[in-house]
């Protein structure tokens, strides 16, 4: 087994004893830094950056060179596995992630390539098994995927949507479809997943951005499925370790009960769910991550302060909780208003965990 200095982060997802609450943001790594800025000009562009394994590296480990975090999250895009399968991804100024090709019949689906993550994705398993030796055991390692579901949104779609009336249109009038695109997403990402486990990824987070656009009935059959189907092929332990899988859909918090049930070791939440009723629905289950809404990062240090004093406090005594944003860091945040959120956590959660 590897010497990990901090393990507080997957102790926390496991609920077993820490000393404080674990902190760790969506996006860390992200262009709200001036030094993130500065790399990716470097790089030349995002997917450059994604693709060069010692850039990716030091855009990963520049938060933690600022804040204090419990982990390092792998820097790199959601939308890679959809890209392998030949879409090609590209990132038009002010317009966010496109794609040249769309999968919208029943030919664009058998036009997909068939991959596999170690060769066809290896440049993130590169920078996986980079990152993982710069850290030198200081924190653990989160790798991520997509969610078959939002991969599908962002496939049908051609790229960002508001209305997704591409991909509802292809679940509710050509379910077939859409269950044959959704079933080789979940298994592709498992594989993926996993080849990242397989260098060095120590915590995973499938990011089901999407499944909260969808009806009650509509996010178990499209979303919560597939999620589930991929839990079941993912490694348990690696390294001599238990390897815990956070699920996190937006939007999702009528939903906790079933995402619980897919045998997840923790649950991501958003800023529209309390955390005190999520810890009373599934808290004897799983670990709770969340759930500051992002937005309050522009705020001032104080009335931060009082929101993270207010998050601990509604989760409560004890472990199984791990303090996030309810989704990603926005490029306009001050960074200074990032240090009063770290410091906020580490100086007033230990009261939480004084009987562990």
């Amino acid at each position: 087994m590897t010497e990990l200095k901090n393990d507080r982060l997957l102790r926390a997802l496991l609920r077993q004893p820490v000393d404080r609450t674990p902190i760790w943001m969506m996006r860390q790594a992200g262009r709200y830094l001036p030094e993130y800025r500065a790399t990716r000009e470097q790089a030349g562009s995002f997917l450059d950056l994604c693709m060069n394994a010692e850039l990716a590296c030091e855009v990963t480990l520049q938060p933690l060179r600022r804040y204090p975090m419990d982990a390092a999250i792998l820097f790199s895009d959601i939308l890679t596995v959809p890209d392998a399968l030949g879409l090609g991804l590209y990132f038009a100024e002010g317009e966010g992630p496109k794609f040249r090709k769309t999968v919208r019949t029943e030919a664009d689906l058998a036009a997909l390539n068939s991959i596999r993550a170690d060769d066809d994705l290896g440049y993130v398993m590169n920078a996986v098994r980079t990152i993982r030796r710069e850290l030198a055991g200081s924190v653990p390692l989160i790798g991520f995927s997509g969610s078959p579901w939002t991969l599908a949104t962002y496939m049908v779609e051609g790229g960002s949507s508001r209305d997704f009336v591409n991909v509802k249109r292809m679940a509710y009038d050509q379910p077939a479809l859409m269950h044959a695109l959704l079933e080789l997403l979940a298994d592709a990402v498992a594989d993926y997943l996993s080849a990242q486990v397989r260098a060095g990824a120590q915590a995973l987070q499938i990011f089901d951005t999407w499944g909260g656009a969808l009806s009650a009935a509509g996010y178990r059959e499209f979303s919560l499925q597939y999620m589930q189907r991929i839990v079941k092929q993912l490694p348990r332990e690696a390294d001599g370790r238990e390897v815990p899988v956070i699920l996190f859909t937006k939007g999702g918090g009528q939903w906790l009960e079933a995402i619980a049930d897919t045998g997840v070791q923790a649950v991501g939440i958003d800023w529209t769910t309390d955390i005190a009723s999520a810890r009373e629905r599934v808290g004897e289950r799983v670990a709770l991550q969340g759930n500051m809404d992002p937005t309050m990062l522009y705020a001032s240090p104080e009335r931060i302060r009082h929101e993270v004093d207010s998050i601990l406090a509604g989760y409560g005594e004890g472990s199984g909780h791990v303090f996030n944003l309810g989704h990603g860091i926005t490029p306009g945040v001050n960074p200074e208003h990032v240090t009063a959120f770290v410091d906020a956590v580490l100086e007033l959660s230990p009261r939480y965990h004084q009987q562990n």
